[in-house]
């Protein structure tokens, strides 16, 4: 994985719409529910925001990321409060049934060879840990991939990657698309012909200009996210077995089965 993700990656004072906050919010809060007296690994972490809510949560907490360039951002935040490593996700520098939880949050369509990665996840994580992961909607008729983007996984693909490693995997949906602004819902006509005709930007500079015109005002992205006092909304429970085409997001906690024996 050669690419430089810092060129298609939201990162510490950045610009990004309220929404795009709202569900990073969303996501690591998500997450930090599975985490409690728990030993967590998150993969793929960026610059970080979400690791002051998982190490609240967690028995211990370490994460990494591809990039030593994105990676620098979150050492300078954190210092020596989280353990902070370059990792690749497909070769994880961590021993066998170490972790508890194992987190990749919008990143599982950056790797190459996702099922490496899940076998991964089975080598590390003790039995009866999980891996939680959520990514954007690839059913929605009029989803957006991004640069660098190797493959997504809807609710069956994630169901299937998992479960032919040992995993029984649980789907959620996020933010149901006909929630969204009537501004959103009146240009998704457009942004899919735009989609299909490949004119959609790819740089973080046009990504921008649009996301002002289609969503208003953005905001900075924080380098730590705070804690929220009020309980986040949970995400519906969706079938494993077909796509799901009312939500923007999807989540998935793949729990470890039985082991092999001598694993």
């Amino acid at each position: 994985m050669s690419a430089e993700f810092s060129e298609v990656t939201e990162l510490a004072g950045s610009q990004i719409t309220a929404e795009q906050l709202e569900r990073m919010y969303h996501r690591y809060e998500w997450a930090a529910g599975f985490c409690g007296n728990k030993d967590v690994v998150e993969v793929a972490c960026g610059s970080g925001s979400g690791l002051g809510i998982l190490s609240r949560a967690s028995n211990s907490i370490e994460a990494g990321d591809y990039s030593d360039r994105i990676l620098a951002l979150a050492r300078a935040h954190y210092g020596t409060r989280v353990s902070l490593m370059q990792m690749d996700a497909q070769s994880l520098p961590l021993r066998d049934a170490s972790k508890d939880v194992i987190i990749l949050l919008e990143a599982i369509y950056y790797l190459p060879d996702a099922a490496r990665f899940a076998r991964e996840c089975r080598r590390v994580l003790r039995p009866g840990g999980c891996v939680l992961v959520a990514t954007a909607n690839k059913d929605l008729w009029d989803f957006n991939p991004s640069p660098f983007s190797h493959r997504y996984y809807g609710a069956r693909e994630l169901t299937d990657l998992f479960g032919q490693c040992g995993f029984r995997a649980d789907i959620y949906g996020y933010m149901p698309v006909s929630t969204v602004s009537w501004r959103q819902r009146l240009l998704r006509p457009a942004k899919r012909l735009a989609v299909r005709m490949g004119v959609m930007p790819r740089s973080l500079r046009g990504k921008r200009f649009l996301k002002r015109f289609v969503f208003g005002r953005l905001v900075t992205m924080p380098a730590e996210l705070s804690i929220r006092s009020e309980d986040i909304v949970p995400p519906q429970a969706v079938s494993g077995n077909e796509a799901d085409r009312l939500h923007k997001v999807l989540y998935c906690r793949a729990t470890l089965m039985e082991r092999e024996s001598g694993r």
